[in-house]
């Protein structure tokens, strides 16, 4: 189940979610470090790290799922947002060459479907790039935050989903070490928190942040021939007596 998109503006409207935004945002940017002549969409919630790319790519979209609704964005700017059913996009075959996707797999009920209508709107050699909560993260864990709700997600389940929807993952990264403590005086030491769990790789982190590119060719599953049956022969009944 999505939630509400009032609640999540809310969430990144606070101080908790400003820093989030900056430390995911960070690492969303350094995956994505170049769309320049690219078009770029966000779907899910996405809007907090899209502003990025807006000057840089030739064109970016906000997709966001009906369940969740639909806010205004860029708030100051031609709307370049819009309310879509996540499994059929309104867009051609091809369309888009970057997806940032953002409070969207673990709360789909068809995380697959999903990936797969992304798969279809991307590029040949088009990249997508998933925020998923950490199953092992303390953010996974408490719910006053966006990504303690919904599915969180190990590792090889995000490997296993996206192989499943037909794309490779190339790269990783994680972000959000820092406890999700809303105290503005505890919030300073974010950066510090960022730091150390990079350089320990520590598994605790609060999000997966996983680059994946599109398959072009679709695996075809090989049918075992089913053993064949062997029938025993059955005699016509006959009357009973001489």
């Amino acid at each position: 189940m999505y939630p509400d998109v009032v609640d999540l503006r809310s969430f990144y409207a606070q101080p908790l979610g400003v820093v989030a935004r900056r430390l995911v945002g960070r690492a969303v940017r350094a995956r994505f470090d170049n769309v320049r002549g690219l078009s770029v969409l966000g779907i899910g919630y996405a809007t907090p790290y899209l502003g990025v790319f807006r000057e840089e790519c030739e064109r970016a979209l906000a997709f966001m799922p009906a369940a969740q609704g639909v806010t205004r964005w860029p708030s100051r700017a031609p709307t370049l947002a819009a309310l879509v059913d996540e499994s059929e996009l309104p867009l051609p075959n091809g369309a888009i060459d970057r997806v940032v996707a953002v409070h969207l797999i673990e709360h789909a009920s068809d995380a697959t479907e999903v990936l797969r209508e992304v798969w279809r709107v991307l590029a040949p050699g088009g990249r997508l790039l998933c925020v998923v909560p950490n199953r092992r993260g303390v953010w996974a864990r408490v719910d006053n935050n966006p990504f303690g709700h919904g599915r969180p997600y190990s590792r090889s389940q995000v490997t296993a989903l996206l192989r499943e929807a037909l794309f490779t993952p190339v790269g990783w990264g994680e972000a959000l070490y820092v406890p999700p403590v809303p105290r503005t005086w505890f919030l300073r030491s974010a950066v510090a928190w960022e730091r150390v769990g990079g350089l320990i790789a520590s598994p605790f982190a609060g999000v997966h942040i996983v680059e994946a590119t599109k398959q072009l060719y679709r695996p075809v599953a090989v049918k075992r021939r089913a053993r064949m049956r062997v029938l025993a022969p059955v005699l016509a009944p006959q009357p009973a007596g001489g």
